[in-house]
């Protein structure tokens, strides 16, 4: 099963609110996976396959991961997440 970071600056704020928001995807489509919220301090210490942030803190990120790190533009657009939710496991080949 994959694992979903989610992160933003302290890890309880927007990072949880965009993790409901990707479980709701994972559910409507049939997908699994993991979701669980970080902060951009440990986001790259915590081990995970993916990590979705904004783009405020995707250059952070970044530098130091070595996962793939997906850019969400607005926490609250379904379509965007679901997009890029979906291109992410079609990536992965799942």
């Amino acid at each position: 099963m994959k694992k979903i970071q989610t992160v933003c600056g302290f890890g309880c704020g927007s990072s949880l609110l965009l993790r409901m928001k990707i479980q709701d995807v994972l559910k409507e489509q049939g997908l699994e996976a993991d979701v669980f919220c970080g902060d951009v301090g440990t986001a790259n210490a915590t081990p995970c396959d993916a990590i979705f942030t904004s783009a405020e803190l995707a250059d952070r990120i970044k530098e130091r991961a070595s996962v793939p790190v997906i850019v969400i533009n607005s926490f609250v657009d379904k379509k965007e997440i679901t997009d890029k939710v979906l291109q992410y496991f079609q990536e992965e080949g799942m």
